[in-house]
């Protein structure tokens, strides 16, 4: 039983990706980037019931056939506006919303494949609560399918480290919107190296991770 829970739970590995910003604890480790952002525009709030993070983690090779995907809900969130362009933003994601979508027909593993992510040998959840991506630069995209660069630090488990995202931003009628591209974070530089048996298939250190985001007006 404990081998099938290893190979259920490994995959989700990538789930990592969400970026663990504790809410008591500062980082254990950071390699941000420097904050060349501002507060200074119009103020939007994350509609949480309206976005979230997508991951999917893969065995040996990626492919359909042996990954496994879900999702995070975000707890909080602030995107700030400055002369109808995104000037900065903040995403803090709920850690104990992470759930696994293609087990979600199957009651009895989703719960044991939950359970085990949120514990000890991956995000401990306890003591890192929460997953957060913070904008440090935003850069207009000239060429090919995403019209922005978005510079940042995702926080996980402590460590926090600079990523840079491709992404799709538009600001209409009191609404943001802001669709990354699939991204592949190494879980293993945030902390998340549990592995299962050998023989219950290796995990890639890639987990592919995209956060689509819903922001609102303050009125």
């Amino acid at each position: 039983m404990r081998k099938k829970l290893f190979s259920l739970a490994i995959p989700a590995l990538f789930v990592a990706a969400v970026a663990v910003s504790c809410k008591k604890d500062k980082p254990v480790t950071s390699e941000s980037n420097e904050v060349t952002t501002t507060k200074d525009g119009n103020q939007y709030t994350v509609d949480t019931l309206n976005s979230k993070v997508e991951w999917k983690g893969y065995k040996v090779f990626k492919s359909e056939s042996t990954s496994h995907f879900g999702t995070i809900k975000f707890e909080s969130g602030d995107v700030t506006i400055k002369d109808g362009k995104l000037e900065s933003g903040k995403f803090v994601a709920d850690m104990n919303s992470l759930t696994s979508v293609d087990l979600k027909d199957d009651a009895d593993q989703l719960g044991k494949l939950n359970g085990h992510l949120k514990s000890g040998d991956f995000f401990e959840v306890e003591k890192f609560p929460t997953a957060s991506f913070e904008i440090t630069k935003v850069t207009p995209a000239m060429e090919g399918d995403y019209n922005t660069l978005l510079d940042g630090n995702l926080t996980i488990k402590g460590i926090s480290k600079p990523v840079q995202f491709k992404a799709n931003v538009s600001v209409k009628d009191g609404e943001v919107s802001v669709a990354t591209e699939p991204k592949d974070i190494k879980r293993e530089e945030f902390g998340v190296k549990f592995q299962a048996p050998a023989e219950n298939g290796v995990i890639k250190d890639e987990v592919t991770l995209q956060i689509n985001v819903k922001a609102l007006e303050k009125k």
